[in-house]
């Protein structure tokens, strides 16, 4: 097994539970054990061992009226990653007053390929740099035809780790991009193209009936991270986002 959803965390014995400060605590959504996943074939660098917990702000305790947004600076401590090393002493954690915790759903790993949408920014500057960025362009790969294969070929978003994010809507790391560079960037400025191709995807969770999760309308959750934050296991500074249909 690779990890599950819901359940309770094993957290480390002196850590407190995810607040964010001000709304309350976090809602558990999943553990990745990372021993479970092939890490060798993963296209990022994770940990051989340990666990990540992944914790989100799900507006069970204000009936969802605070978001957690990417362009919300204030809002970042609504979500959360926290990797606890192998053999650190742990004790699984009750949830907060307020807090249900999710039924759990055992996840096992499989490997699979992926694919970017033509107008990701990687792909956009091999075919066409310099093009609109998140927009079609004059490219085989922007036409009906391929983008209905494409279609076919990944038509489901699923949960994940590592790969090409499955975005709901426009590419996650444009999201990503535009508010690390606090929304002052426009789409035709080199930098936001330069800032989303610094991020590549940590873990996205889809919405799941068999353990009651629903991110907004069928939507799905994205971490996302640097790849050198990521070598030097710096998991807080993890960005997160949010996309539903």
């Amino acid at each position: 097994m690779a990890g599950r959803l819901g359940g309770l965390p094993a957290l480390p014995a002196a850590s407190e539970w995810p607040v964010w400060e001000g709304h309350g605590p976090l809602s558990f959504v999943a553990s990745i054990d990372c021993a479970g996943v092939p890490t060798a074939a993963v296209d990022i660098d994770l940990p051989e061992a340990g666990t990540l917990l992944f914790f989100y702000f799900d507006g069970q305790l204000d009936d969802g009226e605070a978001l957690v947004l990417a362009e919300d600076r204030e809002s970042w401590a609504g979500a959360r990653v926290l990797y606890v090393a192998a053999g650190e002493e742990v004790v699984e954690r009750g949830t907060p007053d307020g807090v249900e915790s999710y039924p759990v759903v055992p996840l096992t790993a499989r490997l699979e390929m992926t694919a970017a949408e033509p107008w990701h920014p990687r792909i956009r500057n091999a075919f066409a740099a310099g093009a609109p960025l998140g927009n079609r362009y004059d490219h085989p790969v922007c036409s009906q035809e391929f983008l209905d294969a494409l279609w076919e070929f990944d038509d489901e978003v699923g949960h994940q780790i590592g790969g090409h994010a499955h975005s709901v809507q426009n590419p996650v790391e444009i999201e990503i991009a535009e508010a690390v560079l606090d929304g002052e960037v426009p789409w035709d400025d080199p930098r936001l193209s330069k800032e989303a191709g610094s991020w590549v995807l940590l873990a996205q969770f889809d919405s799941e009936d068999a353990s009651n999760m629903m991110w907004g309308d069928a939507g799905a959750l994205y971490w996302l991270i640097r790849p050198e934050d990521l070598a030097e296991r710096r998991f807080e500074r993890a960005m997160f986002t949010w996309q539903c249909s």
